[in-house]
């Protein structure tokens, strides 16, 4: 083709691009499903504090780590351990109150380094020793002392389903399909049933933000004539099958249909973050909902739904009377 026609070409697809494009390029509302699926019941069990000093360990990185620490000027001790932080939750302090001892292991250490969804069943299998130890990354408790709760979550690029895949998934990955994470969190069940004596309290992953587009409207409307996804349409895809897999992984018809134990247990700071169904993107997002982090109001008020949510579960899982 000669360069004028390309010059031509390139001209026709930006004018055919204002009439299509979004307005200031700002990507669409939600508009896939947001259908609910019903969570464990654990209101037959009492909220308030254990009664008894319980030690927690959770399995973090940055997200997990801002949610822990309270509002306030960054202020970083350890790699994603923060003393403040200005998306902090405070949800150490909130557990701490309750009489839990908290501790963490987080980015650069032998327990906290791999949280993706393929790692958990793994690092349970050949570490469990060691994460039942950890004080803080590297260091462990006392000897004779150990974590009776774990609490552990994957980061928000784990809600970035690359589509369905195939039944029944490889737990191994690599590709993340809804399939693939199904069958990674199901190989983890049996390590978890080994210690029953251990709560398991499973957080999903927090949602992703619906960023503003920032395709060329060349590129935006090329995609269109040729049928092919845009940035917001794979995105959506990507929300609407997190919505589908986190679903699965809270009900009781799920991942955790059949368990016969009562140690495991999830909390789905995915909803919570999405405002219980209003999208299946993150409504609580920082930097006025620019960035995947969440802000200190979705993290605050992620902390107030999950402190009761423990002191349930931990009688459910016979921890305490």
């Amino acid at each position: 083709m000669s360069k004028k026609r390309l010059v031509f070409a390139g001209t026709f697809l930006v004018a055919l691009g204002a009439l299509f494009i979004p307005i200031e390029g700002k990507a669409p509302a939600a508009t896939g499903p947001t259908a609910k699926a019903s969570a464990l019941d654990l209101s037959g069990f009492s909220s308030a504090p254990p009664g008894a000093p319980l030690d927690l360990l959770f399995i973090h990185h940055s997200v997990g780590g801002q949610l822990l620490t309270d509002p306030g000027p960054e202020k970083e001790k350890a790699s994603c351990v923060y003393e403040a932080h200005p998306n902090g939750g405070g949800l150490r302090r909130k557990l701490t109150e309750q009489g839990y001892r908290v501790h963490e292991a987080s980015y650069g250490s032998e327990i906290g380094e791999d949280t993706d969804l393929f790692h958990w069943a793994p690092k349970f299998r050949d570490k469990m020793d060691k994460v039942l130890r950890v004080s803080l990354n590297d260091e462990v408790l006392p000897e004779g002392e150990v974590n009776r709760i774990v609490v552990f979550k994957s980061c928000y690029p784990n809600n970035r389903f690359r589509g369905e895949g195939t039944a029944p998934g490889n737990p191994a990955g690599p590709e993340l399909t809804v399939w693939n994470a199904k069958a990674a969190l199901t190989s983890l069940l049996p390590e978890l049933a080994k210690r029953k004596d251990t709560l398991f309290v499973y957080l999903t992953a927090p949602a992703n933000v619906l960023k503003r587009s920032t395709e060329p409207a060349w590129k935006w409307t090329a995609k269109r004539i040729l049928g092919k996804p845009t940035d917001e349409e794979i995105a959506q895809r990507q929300a609407d099958l997190a919505r589908s897999f986190n679903n699965w992984v809270k009900s009781p018809e799920g991942w955790l249909n059949g368990y016969p134990e009562k140690n495991v247990v999830v909390f789905d700071y995915y909803d919570v973050l999405t405002n219980r169904g209003e999208s299946n993107f993150s409504l609580h997002g920082s930097l006025g909902n620019t960035d995947n982090h969440p802000s200190s109001e979705g993290n605050e008020k992620t902390a107030d739904e999950l402190v009761p949510f423990i002191n349930r579960a931990v009688r459910r899982a016979g921890l305490v009377p």
